[in-house]
């Protein structure tokens, strides 16, 4: 998938700092292990770092092209576009002349031909750069879902840019602050696309494409979620589902490396690994491969998953089974989550502090085991997002709750804030009026009431566009900084955003025909599944039952408020301080969630490590 790296200066010459770029681009070596490249102009430096994926030996990065018709332009890419065989005919038929068989020279040649409107041609998921020796300018460009991760960096006479935070944290003009907005994000529970943490940075928002000239930065969106009218009867809204996931998966299941499909028994991951089958066979490429974790000891004080172990492998072997993919199982151990040295890697890869460590770390360690023999995984991401899935998507009280309705009803996994930090510091973060806020500006965003004359209709629509736009990029951030520490490209299929316009305006009642979840889905998919694993009830996301994690945890934070001199102590109540100095770890035990135990840790250790200036 790569990553990419850049510095845009109008006010020096780049030649003389090939320093720099090269340390910025050094950055995203685990992205792409596979080689590297850095290009450089007067007032532009493109770095790339490269996983092979689709045409080996060309392809390679930053690529240019200075012939033909349009501007001359290069490009520092990562990502796929899926339809680039497609685009690759159509401007061949054009007049452009094509030297790779890669889909970034189809990207680079599209925007020759079309200019900055060629975004909303392409297919895929993607982040990337392109400069316009002739116009002087840079386009960073972000795919419609925000699925690949683009962030940037305004200065007084150009841009920082990066797939991860690290590689503008690398220029030596970049300094590391968090100031009241960056802890607001890091201690609520609601992700602000375009928000970066820290100060100055920002994300490029899904479906946008930021321009940076001589006259500054300006932000364009190319693509947007709107309400809509959905007049397709149940059964043809079944079909178009199952017609759309074969295309898809169609689609993404191009690549000249080992691919794979992560399955976890679940109707997700299961559904995409018996369509990925079914292609392979349509293929005469044979079986399919499959991978699923799972756990030694799950009965025991030291289960990953707790009691879901054992139903998590039975279902994933015996979809396995019925499709006769080539399937693997990687064991992982709660003991292992807690190595600091994995926590340590877990930080490296996400540049940001985490509230679920043990699911990062669990992912760290599974995407790890499975580049061992693939560099390409499908993985069922979304799917609950765009079916509606979770039971907060299907509860009156958490969905026409004032907030975000996995808010209103998880809220209890998160508390102890309110112990952990100084009255005055809660007091001038206001994270209840900051999750308001949150909450109002996004469903604004939508305006489903505006559209809609049924108000649960509408509620449900803005329901589903919180769970998209909010709740699923948690999701894709955590999956992409994972896989691609361990040189790993996770592809999600039900992100694509033909799949997610179509089911975005199908009514609540029809999403949920049989009083169930995810109930198009499952019946657009029941003729391919085992009818235990179609009729499964969904499982959460598997997580440490085991109470020795906890404390494991209790004992680490306590450890870090005795010693009052680390970059938390001002921040760090003083009722905390005396309690634990009193009482150790057990000061912690009550109304103290793990989330708030692992952002608290992890905050320390991510204000030490990348030495992260608090400013308040």
């Amino acid at each position: 998938m790569c990553g990419i790296a850049g510095w845009v200066d109008f006010s020096c010459d780049l030649t003389q700092h090939q320093d720099i770029a090269q340390a910025m681009t050094n950055t995203m070596a685990r992205r792409g292990p596979d080689a590297e490249g850095l290009w450089l102009g007067r007032h532009v430096a493109l770095g790339h770092r490269r996983l092979s994926v689709i045409d080996l030996e060309g392809g390679c990065q930053p690529m240019g092209a200075e012939e033909g018709p349009g501007s001359r332009a290069v490009l520092t890419y990562s990502g796929e576009t899926y339809n680039f065989q497609e685009l690759r005919n159509q401007l061949a038929s054009l007049g452009h002349r094509f030297k790779t068989r890669s889909d970034t020279e189809v990207v680079l040649r599209a925007y020759q031909e079309w200019g900055p409107d060629f975004a909303t041609r392409l297919e895929g998921i993607f982040a990337f750069a392109v400069w316009d020796l002739d116009r002087e300018e840079l386009l960073l460009v972000r795919d419609r879902m925000g699925v690949k991760p683009l962030y940037y960096a305004t200065t007084p006479s150009g841009v920082l840019f990066g797939s991860e935070p690290k590689a503008i944290l690398a220029h030596p003009d970049f300094e590391a602050v968090v100031d009241a907005d960056g802890l607001r994000d890091i201690l609520s529970v609601a992700k602000v696309p375009g928000h970066a943490i820290f100060r100055g940075m920002r994300e490029v928002q899904p479906g946008c494409i930021v321009r940076v000239s001589r006259s500054g930065a300006v932000e364009q969106r190319y693509w947007q979620l709107r309400v809509g009218e959905h007049t397709d009867s149940l059964d043809r809204t079944i079909g178009t589902v199952r017609e759309m996931l074969e295309t898809i998966v169609t689609e993404q299941m191009v690549a000249d490396v080992p691919l794979c499909t992560l399955l976890s028994g679940g109707l997700d991951s299961s559904s995409l690994t018996a369509l990925a089958a079914q292609v392979s066979r349509s293929r005469g490429q044979g079986r399919v491969r499959s991978c699923s974790v799972t756990d030694p000891d799950p009965a025991g004080a030291a289960g990953v998953h707790g009691s879901q172990a054992n139903d998590d492998q039975f279902y994933a072997r015996l979809l396995a089974q019925h499709v006769d993919s080539e399937h693997s199982e990687l064991p992982l151990k709660a003991p292992d989550l807690l190595d600091p040295a994995l926590r340590s890697s877990v930080l490296a890869g996400y540049d940001l502090p985490i509230a679920k460590g043990d699911e990062h770390a669990s992912l760290h360690l599974l995407f790890g085991l499975v580049r061992g023999h693939s560099t390409v995984a499908l993985s069922g991401e979304c799917g609950d997002e765009v079916f509606g899935g979770y039971r907060w998507q299907r509860d009156p009280d958490a969905v026409f709750s004032p907030t975000f309705p996995w808010v209103h009803e998880g809220r209890a996994n998160y508390q102890g804030n309110e112990v952990i930090f100084a009255p005055d510091l809660l007091a001038k973060l206001d994270l209840a009026a900051y999750e308001r806020d949150c909450h109002s500006t996004a469903v604004a965003e939508i305006s489903a009431g505006d559209h809609l004359d049924d108000a649960a209709e509408a509620r449900y629509r803005e329901v589903t566009y919180l769970a998209l736009t909010r709740h699923a990029q948690v999701l894709f951030d955590r999956k992409d900084r994972m896989s691609m520490a361990t040189g790993l490209e996770v592809r999600v299929p039900f992100a694509d955003h033909r799949l997610v316009e179509y089911t975005f305006n199908i009514p609540w009642a029809m999403k949920s025909f049989d009083g169930r979840e995810k109930s198009l889905l499952r019946a657009a998919m029941k003729d391919l599944l085992p009818e235990a694993v179609a009729q499964r009830v969904k499982t959460p996301y598997p997580s440490i039952r085991a109470e020795a994690y906890n404390r494991t945890l209790r004992e680490r934070l306590a450890g870090v408020v005795r010693a009052d001199d680390g970059p938390l102590a001002t921040l760090f109540s003083a009722e905390l301080k005396r309690a634990v100095a009193k009482e150790g770890a057990a000061a912690l035990e009550q109304g103290m969630s793990r989330a708030a135990l692992e952002t608290t840790l992890q905050l320390d250790d991510w204000l030490r490590t990348y030495d992260v200036r608090v400013a308040l």
